[in-house]
């Protein structure tokens, strides 16, 4: 079945068509989504999993180029600077594909060039990267120990 946002012309109107899909999308993966009030933040959502909240730039792309596709990565004055957001949700349309990208693997670029049947892609292992908003496995974000004496002298960590 093709996918229904391809009949989408105006381009605002698919943006938030791909926003919705976003947040449907997370919360089937169990995370939290948040939209800030207004149109003023530099990212499209905050999602929240546990105690760890992440700042997300939806972008979505129908533009076939080389046998991938061409997903803009810039805002209203060109592409984004700083530390606008941490990671970009990027939805290949006609694909049904989603790509979770750490804004550092792509700062100051215009566009980006994402290949999901090239194996050896530079954006690959980002496609359907969920883990990524989920926090990064085998990483302890934050450990709480106070030391205390053993009556017979020896120390130990309470945890």
């Amino acid at each position: 079945m093709k996918n229904k946002g391809m009949k989408i012309k105006h381009p605002k109107q698919r943006g938030e068509w791909a926003e919705l899909r976003f947040m449907t999308r997370a919360a089937e993966e169990g995370l939290q989504v948040s939209k800030p009030y207004g149109e003023m933040a530099r990212y499209d959502f905050i999602v929240e999993h546990g105690a760890r909240c992440v700042r997300v730039q939806v972008k979505s792309t129908m533009f076939k180029d080389r046998g991938g596709y061409s997903c803009s990565v810039r805002g209203s004055r060109g592409p984004y600077k700083g530390d606008a957001f941490d990671f970009l949700a990027a939805y290949l349309i006609p694909e049904d594909l989603w790509y979770i990208i750490p804004a550092a693997k792509f700062r100051m670029q215009g566009s980006i060039a994402l290949y999901p049947r090239l194996k050896k892609s530079k954006y690959k292992p980002y496609l359907e990267a969920w883990h990524l908003l989920l926090g990064i496995p085998g990483v302890v974000a934050r450990i709480e120990a106070c030391g205390l004496m053993r009556p017979d002298g020896l120390s130990c960590i309470a945890m």
